[in-house]
């Protein structure tokens, strides 16, 4: 293992291209992870890639495991795309997908042992989200004390893996601006749940809703408009 590399958590969003900045600023290797799991909005997958190439990512894979099987989302199934509701006023939405971070950090995790990587870099925000649980500090903390035990590299050779969110605590504002001093290009992003036929944002979704509300407060036009 060596301190100086990161294995990143990369959708194609704002978060966790700002998440690859921010570890890319450190100087750290980092390799990143997509997952192309059936999500509705497969636009983010391009993004992803594009993004990892612009920032300089050691390595990009993308891993295919269709969790449509399970369902039980909007974002995986025949399920209708809330629109125009307050992010975070429902108590848990329709788009949270059962279990994806847990099964995504696992994968993460995978590579990071398989790369000589003590470091997990994901995207998750507890401030402006629509409430997802597996974006909260609890199951971030949890998840770092598993890796530590289900992996050979942290019970037989006391690796001690480390699940960074560095946005976490942030407002999508403060996230936009931490991103814009490092020079991030947000045009290269993707965030709709539910894009349009013709590859537009709907702007009505949560995540459109607070994409918005973070450039609007940023004081900065949104490069994709």
């Amino acid at each position: 293992m060596t301190e100086s590399r990161a294995v990143v958590l990369l959708s194609g969003g704002l978060d966790s291209t700002t998440v690859l900045a921010i570890a890319r600023a450190e100087d750290l290797e980092c390799h990143c992870l997509t997952v192309d799991y059936g999500q509705r909005h497969r636009i983010e997958l391009e993004a992803a890639k594009n993004v990892a190439k612009a920032l300089g990512a050691a390595s990009h894979r993308v891993i295919t495991l269709d969790l449509r099987a399970i369902g039980g989302s909007a974002l995986t199934d025949d399920i209708e795309v809330p629109k125009d509701q307050e992010p975070g006023t429902v108590e848990v939405p329709i788009t949270y997908v059962p279990a994806r971070n847990t099964v995504l950090l696992s994968l993460l995790l995978g590579l990071a042992e398989v790369v000589g990587a003590d470091q997990l870099f994901i995207g998750a925000n507890a401030v402006d989200y629509s409430g997802y649980p597996d974006c909260r500090p609890a199951f971030l903390e949890t998840f770092e004390d598993l890796a530590c035990l289900a992996t050979v590299a942290g019970a037989e050779h006391g690796v001690q893996f480390r699940v960074r969110a560095p946005l976490l605590e942030m407002t999508k504002a403060d996230i936009i601006r931490r991103g814009l001093d490092l020079g991030v290009n947000y045009s290269l992003t993707w965030s709709c749940y539910d894009p349009t036929p013709d590859g537009l944002a709907c702007g009505h979704c949560d995540s459109c809703i607070l994409r918005r509300r973070g450039f609007d407060e940023a004081g900065v036009e949104d490069p994709v408009g």
